[in-house]
């Protein structure tokens, strides 16, 4: 409650066990980035970027004939991400080569397991965009991911005797 050079109080439960200085950092980290929002056009304009982003990326995916891609086909139904399979490649592979060609995408049944069981697939990769996302930031991730698709799905047709493939990204 009060500190002085002769003693101190003790405020009332639950007071008495604060932890003391307030999150200062924290606040004003958070002001900074309520102000950067602002000068951006508000949550508004995020909504408006990830909209669009997220429909060019759905509509992107949707012309690669390999996948599967979950969720609603209405892109005003849909967040600014995509959850996809590659039939015979499980999600981890494909993020994993993702991953070497400077692609993030994540792996796994994204805590909903229960979905995964109803649409009878174990995992799935998901992409996801924001508002600082670009239409080449998209472009290039079709590329890899393309990229990455064939190289799995060519595995088996260009080795030799064996199957082995001679070549790796």
């Amino acid at each position: 409650d009060r500190v002085t050079v002769e003693g101190s109080t003790w405020a009332d439960l639950p007071g008495k066990f604060e932890a003391g200085t307030p999150m200062i950092g924290q606040a004003v980290g958070w002001g900074a980035a309520l102000d950067y929002i602002d000068s951006i056009g508000g949550m508004a304009a995020v909504h408006e970027c990830e909209k669009n982003i997220g429909a060019y990326l759905y509509n992107r995916m949707s012309s690669i004939p390999s996948l599967t891609l979950y969720g609603p086909t209405d892109p005003s139904k849909r967040a600014a991400l995509v959850s996809f399979s590659v039939d015979g490649v499980h999600a981890s592979d494909i993020a994993t080569f993702l991953d070497l060609e400077g692609v993030c995408v994540r792996a796994g049944h994204h805590c909903t397991q229960p979905l995964h069981d109803a649409l009878g697939v174990s995992h799935t990769c998901r992409a996801s965009c924001y508002f600082y996302t670009t239409k080449e930031d998209v472009d290039v991730f079709v590329e890899k991911l393309q990229t990455t698709i064939d190289f799995f799905l060519s595995a088996g047709k260009d080795g030799g005797e064996d199957g082995e493939v001679d070549y790796f990204a």
